[in-house]
């Protein structure tokens, strides 16, 4: 199945590259431009239609995001527009923020009317550069309508495009490099751990393994022209590694999703790998980050072993230690690994990962504890998101940028 939409990607006035900076106690200021440090950020902002109560609002589901936006009544996505004002990231992927085609009817909306105006006193803050495609949430399978099928949905969606992502940068996005993997079959990763029965067989009837997608929404290899430098966005989304039965579909689903990375930055090993347009073969570029809530994590939660180690471990990945809060620790003060949690349930989902050839300066999770500056923006899960937001700053001292 061909997707209905092509990706996009939007440009408006480039901005100056010099930092902006508003201090925090989570997200402390970026370093000078003479340093050129580059912050970059993950945050699933639960921005999908089933968030809104449309109860004041007639709009149909896939649709309520827009409604939502326009009509300025949900303190929720001012409070995602106020953390990120607070802690600027100047490359940002958008987790669930639902899939519409019509940028204006979406992140352009999100832009303007919120990013672009100041939320509590903080600057606005301005993306020139939008990257946004479609993903396999909500899209059904030729086997939709048989009542016995198992896969009636390429990614578990109630719409298509829910749980989708986005990609917001202040950098050019090199447009013409972009690789997507949306379409990329289950069945044709090597030694894949595609779920059986109990006496060996396949879970997925033959015709449903011949027609399963790995990418739960899809993957992205998207180049960023930072300076002189390119950075590549690999950004993803794995479904959660729970919500299935003893076959373990979704654990196995996401240690794969998590494979294709690991697979892909590695210098063999990748050659089965196909994207969209039928171009084979990893990654040819030299620095990288891996973006995303990553739903794993090697020390809490359910996911398949060893599913997250195959990055965190990885020889391409830089081994920095990972971000933490104090909002975070005193969430979950009996867990010794609280700090490093970016989930209110208690887990590390959320990733930010350099490559190995680029410099961590800093990092962190905004999760203030409740004695702190905007500890109401994360006080519940209405108030934002269930996840928080993760930064990295990365030194490029090499870059050198025409202002």
């Amino acid at each position: 199945m061909k997707a209905n939409f092509l990706p996009v990607v939007l440009a408006t006035a480039i901005l100056s590259t010099g930092c902006q900076s508003t201090s925090t106690n989570t997200a402390p200021e970026k370093m000078s431009e003479d340093n050129q440090t580059l912050r970059v950020a993950t945050f699933n902002v639960s921005m999908e239609a089933t968030n809104y109560d449309m109860t004041n609002h007639t709009t149909p589901s896939d649709n309520a995001l827009t409604v939502a936006l326009k009509s300025g009544d949900f303190s929720q996505i001012n409070n995602i527009a106020e953390i990120i004002q607070r802690t600027r990231p100047d490359i940002i992927l958008l987790n669930e923020f639902d899939y519409i085609a019509d940028p204006q009817q979406g992140i352009h909306l999100f832009q303007r009317d919120y990013l672009e105006v100041s939320q509590n006193g903080f600057d606005p803050i301005k993306y020139p550069y939008v990257y946004l495609a479609p993903v396999n949430t909500g899209v059904e399978t030729p086997f939709a309508g048989d009542k016995n099928a198992r896969l009636t949905h390429y990614g578990f969606g109630k719409y298509p495009g829910q749980y989708a992502m986005v990609l917001l940068s202040r950098y050019p996005i090199q447009q013409d490099q972009v690789r997507t993997f949306q379409h990329f079959l289950w069945k044709d990763m090597p030694n894949n751990l595609m779920p059986t029965q109990a006496d060996g067989s396949s879970w997925y009837s033959k015709e449903e393994v011949s027609a399963m997608r790995l990418s739960s929404k899809s993957h992205w290899d998207i180049p960023v022209q930072v300076c002189n430098q390119q950075i590549n966005v690999l950004a993803s989304h794995p479904t959660p590694p729970v919500f299935d039965g003893p076959e373990d579909r979704n654990g196995k689903r996401n240690h794969d999703e998590l494979r294709l990375w690991k697979d892909y930055i590695s210098s063999t090993g990748n050659a089965y790998i196909y994207d969209d347009m039928g171009q084979r073969g990893g990654f040819a570029a030299q620095s990288f980050v891996i973006l995303g809530d990553l739903n794993a994590s090697s020390v809490d939660g359910d996911a398949y072993p060893g599913a997250i180690d195959q990055l965190l471990k990885h020889p391409r990945v830089n081994h920095y230690p990972a971000p933490t809060s104090e909002g975070g620790r005193l969430n979950k003060p009996d867990n010794k690994h609280a700090a490093s949690h970016t989930a209110h349930w208690g887990m590390r989902a959320d990733y930010v990962l350099p490559s190995a050839n680029l410099t961590v300066s800093d990092s962190g999770v905004f999760w203030p504890a409740k004695s702190q500056a905007g500890a109401e923006l994360v006080a519940d899960r209405a108030s934002s998101s269930d996840h928080r937001l993760v930064w990295v700053d990365i030194t490029l001292p090499d870059t050198h940028c025409d202002n």
